[in-house]
């Protein structure tokens, strides 16, 4: 998904890039219309000025074709392009400023258009790089014509330009006003607009993948459908095979090992159906210590719950208000993936407990090499595994149910030491005894 999205932002820089490209050459063509035919109209196309305003804008028409090129054949470096063509168009826009009036010319307000070039391409870094190279360039060139550094252009009219600081002082300060002001709103908006649209991308891959999951979602349910009814025959017949006073000890193993996984697919077809139709819980007071403790109990009777031991820590009795078949499948679910994590001797702990905050907790942790960091964000996605078997399914399903409840589930994992899945049922469903708050019984343990 990250590399997925990185992808789709290069994609759209290099887009935006292309399109206001296009729309430099349009101001560009707009500016020599102008400053051509209106401002320098009346000295010819051979004038002092006129000669500079052309190759002014025959240059940036040369390089605009430079730089499309080099998008095309250069998309690792868009950046640096980016950047290359904000340092020569200001410098383009100096010459138009000198040639149309110095310090008071209308053409300043180009800079600007830079400014606003950087901001949606490179946010408010870009934006600055415009800002501070722009009003560098316009405060040496009002500097240099005060100071006698650079000559008026001679076919110009003295009164035209600012030659004295008292002339100089109010366009410059005025322009740098104006040209910083539009550089901060446009590097807000673009911001602004770039958190939008990550959010939109974000969401539309979310709705593909959610519309993909809904079609697969549907095709499980009818395969579990199909799969539960000679499931169970086999079930039936492993029995009575083992009724039998024929078998020996080899085939008893082996009726174990097919009993074992056909409970296995059984419980893979069970989460299939609890994903792909999910049903709204029934609440009504439960207790999750006895739940807990079931669990435990189920747990080491099947799978292999012969060598990896999982053991309950908590209270006689804690009740919260809740479907009790949907939070027994939570447990279930937490303790399977805490067992199928675990190495051989290694114990898994499920511990129910009252929060400081008057919540309820319950907590199942392993010893087994943990989840990476990359992996956490996805961990409760469906058909995502960190195994190399499995599907996916159970944790997907425990996420769903708490979400329909309103509870909690974090985790807290560390590679090497073990993974803890903690659900916390807000106090507002947490009941005490027989359904009315009052203090809790003594702790007590079991091990399943």
């Amino acid at each position: 998904m990250r590399l997925g999205l990185r992808a789709g932002t290069e994609s759209s820089f290099a887009v935006r890039f292309t399109w206001l490209t296009a729309v430099r050459l349009i101001v560009l063509t707009v500016v020599l219309v102008v400053t051509t035919t209106i401002y320098l109209g009346g000295l010819g196309t051979t004038a002092y000025s006129s000669r500079i305003a052309f190759f002014t804008v025959a240059a940036a028409y040369a390089l605009t074709g430079v730089y499309a090129a080099l998008i095309r054949v250069g998309k690792d470096r868009l950046e640096s392009i980016a950047y290359g063509q904000m340092f020569t168009d200001q410098i383009a826009w100096t010459l138009i400023v000198y040639v149309s009036g110095g310090a008071a010319s209308g053409a300043t307000s180009l800079y600007g258009l830079t400014c606003l070039t950087g901001a949606i391409l490179l946010g408010l870094r870009g934006a600055l790089f415009a800002l501070v190279l722009g009003a560098s360039e316009y405060t040496l060139l009002c500097a240099a014509l005060v100071y006698g550094y650079l000559p008026l252009p001679p076919d110009q009219p003295p009164y035209a330009y600012a030659t004295r600081w008292s002339e100089a002082a109010f366009p410059l300060l005025l322009n740098l006003l104006a040209l910083s002001v539009v550089t901060l709103l446009a590097s807000y908006l673009a911001e602004r607009l770039r958190m939008t649209g990550g959010r939109l991308v974000v969401a539309t891959a979310r709705a593909e993948q959610a519309e993909r999951l809904a079609a697969l979602g549907r095709l499980a349910a009818g395969l579990a459908h199909e799969i539960r009814n000679p499931l169970g025959s086999i079930v039936a017949s492993i029995e009575l095979l083992r009724t039998g006073s024929t078998l020996g000890a080899e085939d008893k193993e082996l009726c174990e090992i097919i009993e074992r996984e056909t409970s296995r697919l059984n419980d893979l077809v069970g989460d299939m159906l609890d994903l792909s139709r999910p049903r709204a819980p029934v609440k009504a007071p439960m207790s999750l210590a006895t739940t807990a403790r079931d669990v435990v109990t189920l747990a080491g009777r099947s799978g292999r719950g012969g060598d990896v031991p999982v053991r309950y820590d908590g209270p006689d009795e804690l009740s919260i208000d809740a479907d009790a078949a949907q939070i027994r499948q939570v447990a279930w679910n937490l303790v399977r993936n805490a067992i199928q994590a675990s190495s051989a001797g290694a114990e898994v702990l499920v511990r129910v407990r009252l929060a400081d905050d008057g919540s309820s907790l319950l907590e199942i942790s392993d010893h087994g090499a943990g989840i990476p960091p990359e992996a956490r964000e996805r961990l409760f996605d469906a058909f995502f595994t960190t195994r190399s078997q499995g599907m996916g399914i159970g944790l997907a399903v425990v996420k769903r149910i708490l979400d329909d409840h309103g509870f909690e589930i974090a985790v807290e994992s560390a590679e090497g030491k073990g993974t803890t899945f903690r659900v916390r049922i807000p106090r507002a469903s947490t009941l005490h005894g027989e359904g009315a708050p009052g203090a809790l019984p003594a702790a007590r343990a079991s091990e399943g």
